[in-house]
């Protein structure tokens, strides 16, 4: 039965928004007194969780399929949606989010780090919040967005100061068993590590963990045995511990030509853009198993030919506990300084640069594409996509709101600018998208004597006059009254009629 998964693909999709709603609201004496739909509430969010208390990726194993809530829709007497959960998924500490491409999004090194891996759709206004002095009963309200969807890979690297890597039976397991709580299974045959172990040493002041990485063999790097699986878990290790095994009775094996393999292999795995190599961090050796008499005759025999290598070697029995003292001591000093280390890396990272978006990004561009019906010009941006998706095709009024929002975010100018004529084909959004006849704008006196769009005549209650229209109509009839009898004391005074009436 699998118990550690250290990678795994998980299919992720967040909560839709709500629609927002039509509604009109009435009362006594005022059957149609204005729009007051609510707004769809907006879809949950999937989040990862960086967790201490977490250690293994089995449970996305077994269940990779995860959704958010969705949101809730809009009502009537301004009642707005309800907004979706998000969806918080507790990943170990150390785990790498990768998309579909393998590009890496996030690392999530630190405990209690949150990354929002699928973001919810935003839910549709209602006809409330689409009303404004131009237009005071829409007749029609948005829809919800899709929240994302789609595949990201987890992969687990186990976050330790000191890696042991050696051959199978070596005494890894004892080892970290010896030095720290931990309590890995430990028998006498190969491969009896299947998952990393984590083990906490304190030496005096100093406390640092110890992984033990399940046992390499020849070929490990290119996948044979377990090592190509675990060599991950070495990846944020700042030391390396080569456990030699002095005391193995296979033919052809011994501590030098053990170590040799184990570099080897350590050398053909590719570590991540800006890392250190493996075999350029500080290495330590140590003879493990000399609590047998021929093992320690072999240690003091193969230990001059290490340190002229120039490694710092220690004979150690995880039977007896001899020698590792010395060596938790000297793994000790070796994480203090990469820490020391780190910390001078980390003061001296330069500083994020935040770019301003340009004052001439409209958020969207025109893209001409050929084909055998003709050109087709597609539009690309997040505004006019997200738009479309909000948009109620059904509905004459919302098609119609779309397009002013097009006009005014200046999609018309730049059509023509790319050479669309009226009746050319434009397409909305990557793929198959939306497609429609582009036909401009042509600006009449319709409106005017329609009433401009999204309006309601029968919701116009302001029919009153002002006192200041009062005065100026008042103060019209008077003129026009006086310009009338002076008319008429002109052509008197002409002769054109008598006072008798002749």
């Amino acid at each position: 039965m699998v118990t550690f998964v250290d990678r795994v693909q998980v299919h992720l999709q967040a909560g839709r928004g709500g629609n927002g709603c039509v509604s009109i609201r009435r009362e006594k004496f005022k059957p149609l007194a204005g729009p007051d739909g609510g707004n769809g509430g907006h879809g949950g969010d999937v989040v990862l969780l960086a967790d201490p208390q977490a250690t293994t990726l089995l449970d996305y194993h077994r269940r990779p399929h995860r959704s958010a809530e969705n949101g809730g829709y809009g009502a009537g007497d301004n009642r707005d949606g309800t907004n979706g959960a998000e969806l918080v998924l507790s990943v170990p500490v150390g785990t790498v989010v990768k998309d579909a491409a393998g590009e890496t999004l996030v690392d999530l090194t630190e405990p209690g780090t949150r990354f929002v891996a699928a973001k919810g759709g935003i839910g549709g206004l209602g006809n409330a919040a689409l009303a404004s002095t131009k237009r005071k009963a829409p007749g029609f309200a948005l829809l919800g967005t899709e929240g994302w969807s789609g595949s990201l890979t987890l992969e687990l690297k186990t976050i330790a100061d000191v890696a042991l890597v050696g051959f199978p039976s070596a005494g890894k397991s004892s080892l970290i068993a010896a030095m720290s709580a931990a309590r890995p299974k430990i028998a006498d045959y190969p491969f009896t590590t299947l998952h990393p172990n984590l083990g906490v040493v304190q030496v005096a002041d100093h406390r640092f963990t110890v992984a033990d990485v399940p046992g390499l063999i020849e070929g490990a790097s290119e996948g044979k045995g377990l090592g190509l699986d675990f060599l991950r878990h070495v990846e944020r290790c700042s030391a390396l511990l080569h456990v030699l095994d002095c005391a193995t009775l296979e033919p052809g094996r011994d501590p030098l030509s053990d170590l040799e393999i184990i570099k080897r292999e350590l050398s053909a795995y590719p570590v991540p853009e800006g890392q250190v190599p493996l075999l350029d961090r500080p290495q330590l050796v140590a003879l493990n198993k000399i609590d047998v008499p021929e093992a320690r005759e072999l240690a003091d025999f193969v230990r001059p030919e290490l340190e002229a290598l120039g490694y710092r070697v220690f004979e150690i029995s995880t039977v007896a506990h001899e020698g590792l003292r010395e060596l938790s001591f000297a793994l000790a000093e070796l994480v203090e300084e990469a820490r020391k280390r780190e910390l001078a890396e980390a003061a001296e990272q330069p500083r994020i640069v935040l770019q301003p978006k340009a004052v001439n990004d409209g958020g969207y561009r025109v893209v001409t594409e050929g084909g055998t019906y003709g050109t087709v010009y597609r539009i690309l941006g997040a505004k006019p996509e997200r738009w479309v998706a909000q948009t109620d095709f059904t509905n004459d009024e919302a098609v119609g709101y779309l397009a002013d929002r097009l006009q005014k975010l200046g999609v018309e100018d730049a059509l023509v600018k790319a050479g669309a004529t009226a009746g050319s084909t434009v397409v909305i959004g990557p793929g198959s998208g939306v497609v429609f006849d582009w036909e401009p704008t042509v600006t009449s006196a319709a409106e005017v004597q329609m009433g401009a769009r999204g309006t309601d005549l029968r919701v116009e209650q302001n029919e009153r006059r002002t006192n200041k229209e009062r005065r100026s109509e008042y103060h019209e009839r008077m003129d026009a009254k006086a310009e009338a009898r002076a008319e008429l004391e002109r052509e008197r005074k002409a002769g054109l009629w008598e006072e008798d009436g002749s």
